[in-house]
């Protein structure tokens, strides 16, 4: 037997046929109510005219009702979990006769656990040098920066010049306007069209430049364009950095001196560092649960999860200024490219589902409730009014489930055998 046998399933079903006698009768019976035809009263229509006039949705109404009851008992019967619409075919309806129909469906995957304790991974807490804390200070100085106006002269490099500016072409839709924008000149984050645009104007002074965007440049509808700018220099600031020292410590929050502060970023740095090399670990080792792991994968599991990818790719381009109407999706070809990725990612979802149920793991109401109120911090909204609108929407489920496959990796990192790289 193939995988995909393997999962699949045909069942042959019959409803005698007085229960579909039956039925068809209470299906006639609340067509007679509602239908209105010349010369007789609502509701007193005889039953053999309706039977000829109404016989399409009869049939149609009956076997919405029968097939899926029947087919839903049988199953129950038999213990099949079904996953995704059966396909129906076959379908036998004639009066006085019983129904038969013929059902095609695929049924959850039967997983037989093999080792997922113990499994070798690469893995070492990280390390925090003098430099690495020496770097995040100087971000936070950066940060505590203060920027002095100066006496108007040209413009140098270094220098924060401020500038009113307005696209004139090159772009479509509404045009870029800023009336009071910093722009560091020679700096890191500014194009270089900017800054050599700049250089040498003086407070005052106006200009028209053209500027080009980058091919891979983050908004959409800049990349690769060439616009026109017009600016106006409005004055120039130097940035003023503070002292690294014990005030400075204080002055970003309850550290007595910079030493309490270096060992704060210390602490902040290694955390990171460690939630970042415990989530690759946490990756390496669903990976090698999927390697050892051989079993079907529905279908239907395959195309939800595709869908799922289509949604969040398309949900990013929105948010990028995308309209995602614009995008003309070819539904087969993408199923085939992303097929691969999308069975492992169903299968990984399915072991660690599976993995939870063995080891009983699941949430906890207080971890669902944290969840909540940290939502609520988040938007700034009553925790009340923030729980309400997820069980509207169902989400409350989504966020059990999603906290149940956390602690459901931590468990197999936890219990994970951790190498040297």
């Amino acid at each position: 037997m193939s995988d995909s046998q393997s999962i699949r399933r045909t069942l042959e079903l019959t409803i005698p046929a007085p229960e579909v006698e039956e039925e068809t009768e209470r299906v006639v019976e609340s067509i007679r109510k509602r239908v209105q035809l010349p010369g007789f009263r609502p509701g007193k229509v005889p039953a053999g005219i309706v039977r000829r006039r109404y016989q399409e949705e009869i049939r149609h109404d009956v076997l919405e009702r029968l097939i899926p009851k029947y087919l839903f008992k049988r199953t129950e019967e038999e213990g099949l979990n079904v996953v995704g619409t059966p396909n129906v075919t076959d379908v036998h309806f004639s009066p006085g006769e019983p129904l038969r129909f013929k059902a095609e469906f695929e049924v959850a995957p039967e997983i037989e656990l093999k080792q997922y304790k113990d499994l070798p991974v690469p893995y070492q807490d990280p390390e925090v040098s003098e430099a690495d804390i020496d770097q995040r200070i100087e971000e936070l100085r950066e940060q505590k920066a203060e920027y002095v106006n100066v006496d108007p002269r040209p413009i140098a490099a270094g220098d924060h010049a401020v500038v009113a500016l307005e696209s004139v072409s090159g772009i479509t839709g509404p045009p870029i306007k800023q009336d009071e924008l910093t722009l560091h000149i020679g700096g890191e984050d500014t194009l270089p069209g900017f800054s050599e645009a700049l250089t040498g104007l003086s407070p005052g002074d106006e200009k028209e430049f053209d500027v080009t965007y980058p091919e891979d440049y983050a908004q959409p509808r800049l990349a690769g364009k060439t616009v026109r700018f017009r600016a106006r220099v409005k004055g120039i600031r130097r940035k003023e950095l503070p002292e690294v020292n014990d005030e400075f410590a204080r002055d970003l929050g309850d550290y007595q001196n910079l030493d309490e502060l270096r060992e704060a970023v210390r602490k902040a740095i290694f955390a990171e560092r460690q939630y970042v090399a415990q989530e690759e670990a946490k990756n390496k080792l669903v990976d090698a649960l999927v390697d050892a792991h051989d079993f079907p994968v529905p279908e239907a599991y395959i195309e939800r999860q595709i869908e799922a990818q289509v949604e969040r790719r398309l949900q990013l381009l929105a948010a990028e200024g995308v309209d995602p109407r614009s995008i003309k999706l070819d539904w087969q070809k993408l199923k085939e490219s992303q097929r691969d990725k999308a069975v492992r990612e169903v299968k990984a979802s399915l072991l660690l589902h599976k993995i939870a149920d063995t080891e009983d793991i699941h949430a906890t109401q207080d971890e669902v409730d944290r969840e909540v109120q940290r939502l609520a911090r988040q938007t700034r909204e009553p925790v009340a009014a923030v729980r309400m609108r997820l069980e509207k929407e169902g989400a409350l489920g989504r966020i059990a489930a999603r906290i149940r496959t956390e602690k459901t990796l931590s468990f197999l990192f936890d219990h994970a055998r951790k190498t040297a790289e």
